[in-house]
């Protein structure tokens, strides 16, 4: 399934091969596809070139097992990367260096006072039990009279996760650093127990950095936040946050569209049986969702079923005591993930059937999440031909995306509008066009 593509001109009479050993007529093929019949007509005499979307739905529709997707021409699928623009991985922050565990730290720049006063202030600012936590039971609040620093920062942990679903991420990457380097110098003071629980934050701080870093759009600074944190947390005798990374590089590498590399990243962890279930979990689900970029229908179903298993064992097991590793937002991570790989597997009938019942059950603190979802959602609609149901969900979700700045949810609103561009003589269509230009070209 990850062999390059063989031949641009192989496509269309193989296509109409098929679909006539199936007994289907072109109109109908058109109609299970949502696409004109002129232009599937034009597709098998060579005219247009498919898209590897419509390559997939192909496949799914004539039960050809990948095999029409191996003659899309090279080039044809849309691009998924969150772009490599911005920033420099150090610019913009603080320049570090190596400290004696091995950790790139500060040298020069912000100096150790500073950066203490400056967590604090961040703490105080935000509000350890502020807005952000409202309408959510588990949000943590503590008293800093009466708390440890760890406990203040492990409460400000969650706000800032709730703060990164709704807030443009570049602000708060800022904040992050800065919380990150004064974890690290607390730690410095602290005694051996207090050292380790202040080190593992600082890991956690810098990993989610590197997720609002790659929602920039910034993928190399994502990569290099995700090398800070397993140095930290390797310095507070944590070895699992190491295999975790795997798996943040293999959302970078899922969204420049990357299957081979995906696979690779994710599937040794997913194998570790020394590692925690929910690591293993989140391995598995994303080594599924490469397996579905890469049109390989019976491996993702696979690793889908592989993931919910783990999970269930990771919920029995009862957690750690520390956040949550992955996603929270999701009553059930695997079911959600399984709507996004049909849809990728050209099975959008299923796909938006799956994500109906998961898309609902997001909290609706959780916009970022709500957005990214519902926007696939939205897109397994319309490739199954509902542009009407499609078009209903979309005028929810595109006000709230210009206020996310994510680079990662416009990659799906792109793809939803070149999904929808083919009705334009739609009226719902049409009338979304203002929102979608100013979802993709947000004001700065």
């Amino acid at each position: 399934m990850y062999a390059s593509h063989l031949s641009s001109d192989e496509f269309g009479p193989e296509l109409r091969r098929r679909r006539l050993a199936a007994g289907m007529t072109l109109t109908r093929l058109a109609a299970l596809l949502s696409y004109s019949k002129g232009h599937l007509s034009k597709i098998e005499r060579g005219q247009k070139a498919p898209p590897t979307n419509l390559a997939r739905r192909c496949d799914a529709q004539l039960g050809a097992d990948g095999e029409l997707e191996k003659l899309a021409p090279p080039g044809a699928a849309a691009g998924r990367g969150t772009g490599a623009g911005g920033a420099a991985p150090d610019e913009g922050i603080v320049l570090l260096t190596v400290d004696r565990d091995g950790v790139s730290w500060p040298s020069g720049g912000l100096g150790r006072r500073q950066l203490l006063a400056a967590g604090a202030t961040s703490v105080i600012g935000l509000g350890v039990s502020g807005a952000a936590g409202a309408g959510r039971a588990d949000a943590r609040s503590v008293s800093p009279a009466d708390a440890s620093p760890a406990e203040i920062f492990r409460a400000q942990f969650d706000q800032m996760r709730l703060l990164g679903q709704s807030t443009d991420p570049a602000l708060l990457l800022p904040m992050l650093t800065v919380q990150t380097h004064t974890l690290r110098e607390l730690a410095l003071q602290a005694g051996a127990a207090e050292r380790v629980r202040l080190l593992g934050l600082a890991s956690r701080y810098a990993e989610f950095a590197g997720w609002m870093a790659q929602e920039t759009g910034d993928d190399p600074s994502a990569l290099w936040w995700t090398t800070r944190a397993v140095e930290l947390a390797e310095a507070g005798d944590d070895r699992d946050l190491g295999s975790y990374t795997l798996v943040r590089r293999a959302l970078v590498t899922l969204y420049a569209g990357d299957a081979g590399a995906t696979v690779g990243l994710a599937g040794p962890v997913a194998d570790d049986h020394r590692l925690p279930p929910r690591i293993r979990a989140l391995a598995a689900q994303r080594e599924a969702q490469g397996h579905a970029l890469a049109g390989d229908h019976a491996a993702s179903m696979r690793g889908i079923d592989r993931a919910n298993e783990l999970f269930s064992r990771s919920a029995a097991d009862g957690g750690g005591s520390g956040p949550v590793i992955g996603t929270s937002n999701l009553a059930d991570p695997a079911a959600m993930v399984a709507g996004w790989c049909l849809y990728d597997l050209g099975r959008p009938v299923q796909a938006a059937e799956v994500l109906d019942r998961e898309c609902p059950r997001i909290p609706a603190h959780a916009v970022r999440s709500r957005v990214r979802y519902g926007l696939r959602r939205a897109l397994a609609h319309a490739a199954a031909g509902e542009i009407e149901r499609a078009c209903a969900l979309a005028t929810d979700l595109l006000p709230l995306v210009p206020a996310l700045r994510s680079a990662t949810i416009a990659t799906d609103v792109a793809r939803l509008n070149r999904e929808l561009s083919r009705f334009r003589a739609n009226r719902a269509v049409s009338g979304l066009q203002p929102a979608f230009a100013a979802a993709l070209h947000p004001r700065p």
